[in-house]
């Protein structure tokens, strides 16, 4: 299966060969010009994005710092600067590697492949196949079903990553909402009702079979 790759740069002639150059390597691309288009097509669960810094309007710092919590993979800024306190910056807002302007085609994909062998390993050692072809990457936090990515923010993972690795265990909703908001969050637990319906809807656009069951009284349980 090809890797799909997010170009977000504001330059068209920068992404055109970008592009071109990933198109011809095999990779599935696709662009954005700005920070609001970057964050849509985020939600189609790349593998790699390569993501510029000096967007207007919505920099890609503030993109990164955004969609961190729900893309598990890698980001590499594009960047014609390159100072100190830039890297602290981009790693703090989730950056994983940094690529300078002008760069060499050839070093980008060195790196590009790098980054996504390394997601590969991990993938390897943390990944567990459920019947119905589902299947959970807990390291790389990313679910698919028979190879295509279903997108989940990051609470909606946590939900299902606690389910999973406690099959058959019940919890209720106040259980899950301390586990995973926190014993001190200040809301409502019918909140986890309103999550686990969503992620129901997500499999069901992939699977004809739930995997989160309803113990009616009690809570919630993983019958993958």
């Amino acid at each position: 299966m090809a890797y799909r790759i997010l170009i977000a740069d504001d330059e068209p002639d920068i992404t055109a060969m970008l592009t071109s150059f990933f198109t011809g390597k095999g990779y599935q691309v696709s662009a954005a010009a700005d920070g609001e288009s970057a964050l849509k097509q985020a939600e189609r669960a790349p593998d790699i994005i390569l993501l510029d810094i000096n967007m207007p309007g919505m920099d890609g710092l503030e993109v990164s710092r955004r969609i961190r919590d729900q893309v598990p993979c890698p980001i590499l800024f594009l960047t014609a600067r390159i100072e100190d306190t830039d890297k602290v910056q981009g790693f703090a807002a989730g950056g994983d590697d940094y690529i300078v302007k002008p760069f060499s085609l050839a070093e980008l994909e060195a790196r590009v492949q790098a980054h996504l062998r390394r997601e590969e390993r991990h993938r390897g050692e943390t990944a567990v196949k459920f019947s119905g072809d589902l299947t959970i990457d807990f390291a790389g936090r990313r679910l698919s079903c028979q190879g295509s990515p279903i997108a989940l923010t990051k609470k909606e993972f946590d939900i299902i990553a606690l389910l999973a690795q406690n099959p058959g265990q019940i919890f209720d909703r106040e259980r899950i909402y301390e586990r995973i908001w926190g014993y001190d969050s200040e809301g409502d637990s019918s909140v986890v009702s309103e999550h686990i319906r969503r992620i129901r809807a997500k499999i069901a656009e992939h699977a004809d079979r739930t995997y989160i069951g309803t113990v009616w009284g009690c809570g919630y349980k993983w019958i993958g």
